[in-house]
């Protein structure tokens, strides 16, 4: 199958000793063609935008059209308010929650770069990974930019957990998951309510994960310039925002990118990137980090496969695959829990059986 090849990849050069992630081998047309249209459609504009000399910021459109996405089969979903943003409380079919003697949930972030997306974008990639680790999610749609810095959208997600808290789930059986600019989250949370001392969550998922906004690193990288999604200028802009935005709320300098925080204690994580993405530089770096620091962390890396490609699951089959993958770690950590089994990274297929290893910068 497309999939089913190991092979060692080259690291990035900023890297001084080279970790060895699972590779997924191959790419179906479905997903070249995906490819294709990025790079011709979403890049040129991306790379528009960020050549403007100012700020602008177009209405979250395309979470108003992803009103009418169909979801997974079967799947119910309810709204959740939170101290500060909406949320929605979801559950793909034959999904228990802790009332029906499922004790595990999800914690999950959205992406779109802190300026877009919301819980409609993602309901569909929701249910899926819903179903796939077969335990309901709280889908969080914290505060974005350009009205709210990131440390409040950590803080929605913070409260994110404390609602879960209050439903009556245990810290150690929520896993906490995100993708793009979510993947940021999904770290900065953890750290957070571990950081408040409110145990340690079961795991990190993080889906094509923006980690660090110093962009030197992705500059630098072997695919500073072969990314089908974002082009590098569009990814230093963000930086310049995020960083413009801190300065007018009187935060600069306080906010901690999750590859630079303390890892040591961190729940075993689970990280998927794309062979020719920009953002595989902060996947490496903080895969080295974790794993350097002690913690289980797996790296899986898909052929060719483009920005948060799991999205796109009802027509790419590695997309499929690769949610299935990540249930199969969340569901892991949930059978670690219930029999106090040392923690591990997430379990391989047959066909990438081979572990991820250490790695410093």
């Amino acid at each position: 199958m497309f999939y089913n090849r190991l092979e060692e990849i080259p690291m990035a050069p900023h890297l001084s000793l080279a970790a060895q992630p699972q590779f997924f081998s191959g790419a179906s047309l479905q997903s070249r063609l995906l490819g294709f249209g990025l790079r011709h459609t979403v890049r040129p504009l991306l790379g528009a935008w960020a050549r403007l000399p100012f700020d602008v910021f177009p209405p979250n459109v395309v979470e108003q059209i992803a009103r009418i996405l169909p979801v997974h089969e079967g799947t119910m979903w309810r709204s959740v308010d939170l101290a500060d943003c909406g949320s929605e409380w979801l559950q793909a079919k034959g999904v228990s929650d802790i009332h029906g003697g499922n004790p595990g949930a999800i914690l999950y972030f959205h992406g779109g770069a802190f300026l877009t997306c919301g819980l409609n974008t993602h309901r569909r990639l929701v249910s899926r990974i819903s179903y796939a680790a077969k335990q309901p999610v709280l889908n969080v749609g914290y505060r974005q930019m350009p009205y709210e810095p990131i440390t409040e959208s950590v803080a929605d997600g913070v409260d994110g957990f404390r609602w879960l808290l209050e439903q009556g789930y245990a810290p150690q059986d929520i896993t906490i998951a995100g993708d793009s600019a979510g993947g940021y989250l999904a770290f900065s949370v953890a750290r957070a309510v571990m950081d408040k001392g409110w145990g340690q969550p079961a795991g990190v998922v993080a889906i094509s994960p923006l980690l660090d906004f110093d962009p030197a690193g992705k500059q630098g990288h072997r695919n500073a310039n072969r990314c089908e999604t974002f082009p590098m200028r569009a990814v230093a802009k963000l930086t310049d925002v995020s960083l413009r935005m801190d300065t007018r709320r009187g935060i600069s300098g306080h906010r901690v990118d999750p590859v630079n925080m303390p890892l040591a204690d961190m729940p075993p994580a689970l990280i998927h990137i794309g062979s020719n993405e920009v953002l595989m530089a902060d996947a490496e770096l903080m895969a080295n980090r974790l794993v350097s620091a002690g913690v289980p962390c797996d790296l899986q890396v898909w052929d060719r496969q483009v920005h948060v490609f799991q999205a796109a699951a009802s027509w790419v089959p590695e997309a499929r695959t690769a949610i299935e993958e990540i249930g199969t770690f969340v569901r892991g950590l949930a059978e670690r829990e219930a029999t106090g089994t040392t923690p591990v990274a997430a379990p391989a297929t047959a066909a990438t059986s081979r572990r991820s290893r250490a790695a410093v910068r």
